[in-house]
């Protein structure tokens, strides 16, 4: 269970991060708000994890996944350049977390 909240909580990371592009500085309060929300429950939910993940394992994976979402949607979202070399970057560090789970 704390795996599948873990990935709840990265996935809160992603929409925090992608967030703030639309709170535009915290002046529109819609997305502020939300992004504030995702925020704090990313944090909540990690905490919780932590109840029974090492904390390097669920940090590096919390931290990946919102990297790696991020990034996706800075692609999709915001045409960023989808280079070979960055995405190749992105396997990496998906490579990383897989890692980290199977040694866990």
């Amino acid at each position: 269970m704390a795996w599948a909240i873990l990935f709840v909580a990265g996935l809160l990371e992603v929409g925090w991060a992608i967030g703030l592009k639309y709170t535009d500085g915290f002046t529109r309060l819609v997305p502020s708000v939300l992004t504030l929300a995702a925020m704090a429950g990313s944090v909540i939910l990690l905490g919780l994890a932590l109840k029974t993940l090492p904390i390097g394992t669920a940090y590096a994976i919390w931290t990946g996944i919102g990297a790696v979402g991020t990034a996706a949607l800075g692609i999709i979202l915001f045409g960023e350049p989808a280079t070979a070399l960055r995405l190749a970057s992105i396997g990496l560090v998906v490579a990383g977390m897989v890692g980290l789970k199977f040694v866990t």
